[in-house]
């Protein structure tokens, strides 16, 4: 059987995944224009390395992966950060629902630390296992366990009438 992603273009592979990408990067920022920038920086890798990745089909996991290592560099600089109760501007979202409880439920992930916010992202946005996650994280299954539970303990105690949090497990 032949792999469906093996002559694909970077371009046509930017095109294709683009807005699936762009929401795991705006899940990770939590602003329109960083997601922009830090998705640019990911894709300008992968575009340059893009002949030497043999297996097109697990792109979308090197970008993740760039994504990540970026975001990793710059939460070590910005532990100052000064969280606001502003949200993004209107545009687009990557897909995101505008409904109340998802608004709710987005504000509290924003104040959460940014591994429990990665962990979250990569378990139940892109709906990866605990290995996958560990593996783009850099750390132990044992590791990502422990940021999913405390982060969604953090989220229930919060939100604790909020079905979505609650059927998350």
């Amino acid at each position: 059987m032949t792999d469906p992603w093996s002559g694909l273009t970077f371009d046509e592979f930017m095109s294709a995944r683009w807005t699936p990408l762009f929401r795991t990067a705006y899940l990770l920022t939590g602003d329109r224009h960083e997601a922009e920038d830090l998705l640019q920086s990911a894709l300008a890798r992968t575009c340059v390395r893009w002949e030497s990745i043999r297996d097109k089909g697990a792109a979308d996991a090197y970008v993740r992966t760039a994504m990540l290592h970026q975001m990793s560099r710059q939460w070590r600089k910005r532990r100052r950060e000064v969280p606001t109760d502003d949200l993004p501007d209107v545009g687009h979202d990557g897909g995101l629902d505008v409904r109340a409880d998802h608004l709710a439920l987005w504000a509290e992930i924003r104040r959460l630390p940014p591994r429990m916010r990665a962990t979250l992202v990569l378990r139940y946005v892109e709906d990866l296992t605990e290995a996958a996650t560990a593996a783009e994280l850099g750390c132990s299954v044992g590791t990502v366990k422990s940021q999913t539970h405390h982060a969604l303990q953090r989220l229930r105690a919060a939100l604790p009438d909020l079905q979505l949090v609650q059927e998350m497990s």
